[in-house]
């Protein structure tokens, strides 16, 4: 099983063929955005599911109390670049708020059981982002 820059690395070199699917049924991306601070690009590999012809991913981080650090890049920065198998497009990424909120959440859960697990771990509201195809 792969994890983090061996991940990105491995799916860029195979566009998607090593690494697209993590585990049995668990589809990644990868997520380029650019630094908050540094400017620089960043890339991390991410369990989503397309909703509607968008991929659409989860700012878990396990359950910690604070949202990962590509999450807060994307708020800065909303255009980012998306790897989805050999597919490689730039999109808006925007944050789903209230019932849309919650029917994705409902899709990645299924995809990935944990989430609800982690949403017990953490007071906060764990972000759901929708990367819209520009």
């Amino acid at each position: 099983m792969l994890f983090g820059d061996e991940h990105v690395r491995r799916y860029e070199e195979t566009d998607g063929e090593v690494g697209h699917e993590w585990k049995e049924g668990v589809p990644t991306l990868v997520l380029t955005t650019k630094g908050r601070k540094t400017g620089q690009e960043r890339k991390f590999a991410l369990i989503y599911q397309e909703v509607d012809g968008n991929p659409v991913i989860v700012a878990s981080k396990g359950g910690a109390p604070n949202h990962p650090g590509w999450y807060f890049n994307l708020v800065e920065h909303p255009e980012v670049g998306v790897q989805v198998k050999a597919d490689k497009f730039t999109a808006r990424a925007r944050t789903a708020v209230g019932e849309e909120r919650a029917k994705l959440w409902e899709k990645l859960a299924a995809v990935w059981p944990d989430y609800n697990e982690y949403a017990k771990k953490t007071d906060r509201e764990i972000p759901v982002v929708v990367l819209e195809r520009q």
